[in-house]
């Protein structure tokens, strides 16, 4: 087994300009019981790149992420309307299943959650969770060997692969939780704040791993931290109040943004 390639970075986003977009969101409002925190999203996410949401707590990027793999609907007071296209297909139509729409969109939390099992059974969880088929051992084994080589745990952990995910260390965790999306095979990897939890050197190697997965996937993540947004992504979405303010490539939007606001709040003068 061998680490995937990395491409240049003149190579993804070049492929992102050729490829169909990953997300498409059209018209999309939502609301939590009787309180809209989204109004009339239109936004086009690129495939293959990093895109950040950012802006002030309460302004929708969560929320607006989590209806992305349609985990929202697990709460029973929310309502949308609108559409979401993941490649090209409504991830809210009627012919489209919550649990495959799960296994092509991943998700990677604000705290890492790996679940108290092997780290070898955390790979393969979703895996077996979606298979249609029985898969030999042989099989399994290169699921998880090429899993954690893709997120760079593979020589930390090859020893000791029956040992309790618990007791790695919060960075790794976050890791493991990213290598367990990837026998699914997604699309899309969605991620919430992945390195909230984490320290500076933790969030450093993170943040590597996020730009080397950038061409293989397509990683919408939010952040709270302007510096992020701004080492780990291609492109930046600034929202506000449940609305899209702008939407440019990452330098163009901290260099010489477009609207007033969005200048005020990476200057740091609200939110």
């Amino acid at each position: 087994m061998v680490d995937l390639p990395k491409r240049r970075p003149d190579e993804v986003l070049v492929h992102a300009k050729e490829a169909p977009p990953a997300i498409e969101v059209a018209r999309l409002n939502l609301w939590y019981g009787k309180f809209q925190a989204l109004h009339d999203v239109d936004l086009t996410i690129k495939s293959g790149i990093v895109t950040a949401l950012i802006g002030p707590s309460g302004c929708g990027k969560s929320t607006l992420l989590r209806s992305c793999n349609r985990i929202n609907e697990r709460l029973g007071y929310v309502t949308t309307t609108g559409t979401i296209k993941v490649l090209g297909e409504d991830i809210y139509g009627e012919q489209a299943s919550r649990i495959q729409v799960r296994a092509h969109v991943g998700m990677v939390f604000q705290r890492p959650n790996p679940l108290p099992l092997s780290i070898r059974d955390n790979v393969l969880f979703g895996h077996r969770l979606h298979a249609t088929r029985h898969s030999s051992r042989a099989d399994e084994d290169g699921m998880v060997e090429q899993a954690l080589r893709e997120v760079l745990l593979w020589d930390r952990v090859k020893d000791r692969l029956q040992h309790k995910a618990t007791g790695l260390s919060l960075e790794e965790q976050q890791k493991l939780c990213i290598a367990r999306l990837l026998p699914t095979k997604p699309t899309v990897l969605l991620m919430d704040e992945p390195c909230s939890a984490l320290d500076p050197e933790a969030t450093s190697a993170v943040e590597d791993l996020i730009w080397d997965l950038r061409g293989h996937y397509s990683i919408l993540i939010v952040t709270h931290n302007m510096a992020q947004a701004r080492r780990a992504s291609d492109e930046c979405v600034f929202m506000l109040m449940g609305r899209v303010v702008e939407h440019s490539a990452t330098e163009a939007m901290f260099v010489s943004p477009q609207q007033q606001q969005t200048s005020d709040y990476i200057e740091g003068r609200f939110g």
